[in-house]
């Protein structure tokens, strides 16, 4: 499945993200600059490939006719997910952040309940709520069972309990609020923006956020150094532009179907892969042991289930609209 394909893709490059951001942080960076410096350098490339597409004038249109309805759902989609992210570097390693960070694989395939489809009738059109996909539910269960037995050989010797408060309180906020934002900032854009359109307005809406954020950072550690500025251009780059865009077209081409999006969402568990192997060629780390080599053997597993029961169809949605 195609969209399965992106969403990997989309993974390789957001794990960039947990290795510079803890990289960032350990030479002495602050989260507050790593967090805010990505989506200002977002904007000047966004506008570009917008503007080069002759699709800005559209966008400005709908952000000044549903301005709250922007700025507060990419608030929840944008900084809601990044910021608590880029505050869990400071005191986690990067295996921890992305391994909890998958929880918003099952996130997504709880969020069903929040939206709703539209079922055409002979009468007129009907609103009906979905409903949680369960085999969706189970094989992202499965996949997230593999991630947490990669975590066991990395976690061993190095928990604490102020690294499960300050590191994994703030990526199960991310989790929840990722998959949140980015479905009902598609529900406001109605299949009437592309998804770079949909990117950049939410990247603008946010931009105050982040200004706010960035005079913080200022006030309490200063302006930021050298490194942390050419690494947050990296992240921007790799996570921010290409990262978010193909996962943004992936979930778009399966919007309204949650089985399916649960699928495309549960493709972010790659990310632990690409992070371990980053961290085993960059940083030394450990060769994966038995129980790990379990683990990724559970995710690959979980993926190709979702991948076939994506294709045969997704079960959640009434027979008119399959």
């Amino acid at each position: 499945m195609r969209e399965l394909f992106l969403g990997i893709l989309a993974s390789m490059f957001f794990a960039v993200t947990f290795i510079l951001n803890r990289s960032m942080e350990l030479a002495g960076g602050s989260w507050l600059w790593g967090s805010s410096l990505r989506f200002f350098f977002m904007v000047p490339f966004l506008i570009l490939i917008v503007v080069a597409r002759k699709n800005l004038k559209p966008l400005l249109n709908e952000m000044r006719q549903y301005p709250f309805q922007w700025l507060g759902w990419s608030f929840v989609g944008f900084v809601l997910f990044y910021a608590p992210l880029t505050f869990a570097a400071a005191y986690g390693p990067g295996w921890l952040v992305a391994g909890t960070w998958q929880l918003t694989i099952v996130a997504g395939v709880l969020l069903g309940p929040f939206f709703f489809v539209i079922i055409r009738e002979k009468q007129g059109t009907v609103k009906v709520r979905q409903k949680i996909p369960l085999k969706a539910l189970f094989i992202s269960l499965l996949i997230l069972a593999g991630v947490i037995l990669i975590q066991w050989q990395q976690a061993s010797g190095s928990f604490s309990l102020e690294m499960a408060v300050a590191c994994i309180l703030p990526v199960l906020l991310a989790a929840f609020a990722y998959p949140l934002g980015n479905r009902k900032m598609m529900e406001v854009c109605g299949g009437r923006l592309d998804t770079f359109q949909r990117v950049l307005g939410m990247t603008l809406a946010t931009i105050p956020f982040w200004i706010i954020i960035a005079a913080l950072g200022v006030v309490k550690v200063g302006l930021p150094d050298t490194g942390q500025i050419f690494q947050s251009f990296i992240v921007a780059i790799c996570s921010g532009v290409i990262a978010t865009t193909l996962f943004f077209i992936a979930t778009d081409k399966v919007n309204g179907d949650q089985a399916k999006l649960a699928a495309v969402e549960a493709t972010q568990s790659t990310q632990v892969l690409f992070v371990f192997a980053g961290e085993v060629l960059l940083l030394s780390a450990p060769f994966p042991n038995g129980i790990a080599m379990a683990g990724l053997l559970m995710i690959v597993m979980g993926m190709f289930i979702h991948s076939v029961y994506t294709r045969n169809g997704s079960g959640n949605l009434p027979p008119k609209l399959r």
